[in-house]
């Protein structure tokens, strides 16, 4: 290993200007109240609610729980480092961040292409739809996605750790991620950034060309339903769209260019780790009746026996 020279980096963080940073102490700090109590809420509601039997709502629990993991591998730093004039982070933590964000960010991928599995045997099979689905499926699907990301931020983590880091230390970024630490090595990394576009940046690109695949096949099916049968899986679907929309451009825009685009990268990567997050259960819940009745059963009863 070759960081003997560095103990620990320095983030530059997302801005210099003071003022900025004073007002982005609060904008953030809302933004991940509203991410923690939105998809907890959203949760909660589905473990506590007879939607949890159904594959949709299933997954969606899952989706909030990985949002809510996703988002606190950064976002307490990037807020308390609003306040600090120096950003220190340790060697270690620098990499154990860069691995659980690979990790969740990964899990939250193939979570949202089982989501579109799901949708996909709803609406295109929906007489072996219950055999497809099972529960065992369910499980097995998100046993996959964990694993999978597992080995995908284990992979990242290794090839950072064997690169030598000799001076300077500043990471151009508001967390440790692969580029802006190859940046920083002594040594040549033009092969290893050609190995990170060819693995993370190409699998996002084939995954949401498949699930964007996956959802004109959907949508092409939909003609031969009945309207309101229709209405309901638009709604379903054009949730799932927008969420993969939000999550998928932005990362593909972080991992498909060259290393040197670090600068737009922290404003993308404020995209898949702050606001997708963020705007996941509005997406979810604002047009999804049973979700809102689920909500109003699960607190309401909550409340009528707090009440007794």
């Amino acid at each position: 290993m070759g960081h003997e020279n560095i103990t620990e980096f320095i983030l530059l963080g997302l801005f210099s200007d003071e003022g900025t940073k004073a007002a982005c102490f609060v904008l953030f700090s809302l933004c991940y109240i509203a991410i923690l109590s939105g998809n907890l809420l959203i949760f909660l509601t589905i473990k506590g609610s007879h939607l949890s039997e159904q594959p949709m709502y299933f997954f969606l629990s899952y989706l909030s729980f990985i949002d809510v993991c996703f988002t606190s591998t950064v976002a307490p730093k990037l807020i308390t480092d609003l306040l600090v004039q120096q950003k220190t982070i340790s060697y270690n933590s620098c990499m154990a961040q860069m691995f659980y964000a690979h990790f969740f960010g990964a899990t939250e991928i193939f979570i949202l292409v089982a989501m579109a599995c799901d949708r996909y045997a709803a609406i295109c099979r929906p007489l072996h739809y219950m055999v497809i689905m099972s529960r065992q499926v369910c499980y097995v699907l998100v046993m996959a996605s964990i694993m999978g990301a597992f080995i995908h931020s284990t992979l990242q983590v290794l090839l950072i750790i064997e690169l030598p880091f000799c001076g300077p230390n500043q990471i151009d970024h508001y967390f440790c991620d692969v580029f802006p630490l190859l940046k920083l090595a002594c040594t040549d990394t033009s092969l290893l950034v050609i190995v990170i576009i060819a693995t993370t940046g190409v699998l996002s690109i084939l995954t949401f060309v498949a699930l964007v695949i996956s959802y004109i096949i959907i949508l092409l099916t939909l003609r031969t339903c009945s309207s309101e049968g229709r209405r309901k899986a638009l709604s379903t679907c054009g949730s799932h769209i927008t969420v993969v929309f939000m999550f998928f451009l932005p990362l593909i825009f972080t991992y498909v260019p060259t290393a040197d685009s670090v600068s737009d990268d922290k404003v993308f990567a404020l995209f898949y780790t702050m606001i997708a997050p963020m705007f996941n259960p509005l997406i979810y819940t604002l047009r999804n009746t049973d979700m809102k009745n689920a909500m109003k059963k699960v607190w309401c009863r909550r409340k009528l026996f707090e009440g007794k």
